[in-house]
């Protein structure tokens, strides 16, 4: 991982911790949302919704869509991060 992504892992593993109460134990770039964390589509926007407070950008659903793991979430915030 490079070091933004390392910094947005952390920020993601944060959220999880104190949103949704994981386990920080859990949380690993490899760990499924939905399977090994045990969200919800509920949850899942709620990440989004704080991910786009901490990020300050919009967030299209159609971006998340294929998010299933902590580290696809990471890329996902990084691609959003990266637009002018």
């Amino acid at each position: 991982m490079t070091e933004q992504q390392q910094e947005i892992y952390q920020q993601i593993s944060g959220l999880l911790v104190d949103l949704f109460e994981c386990d920080a134990a859990d949380i690993t770039p490899d760990a499924r949302l939905y399977e090994d964390l045990e969200l919800d589509s509920i949850d899942a926007v709620d990440m989004i919704v704080h991910l786009q407070k901490k990020t300050g950008k919009k967030i299209k659903p159609e971006e998340f869509k294929t998010v299933r793991t902590v580290k696809d979430v990471v890329l996902a915030v990084e691609r959003l991060m990266a637009k002018a």
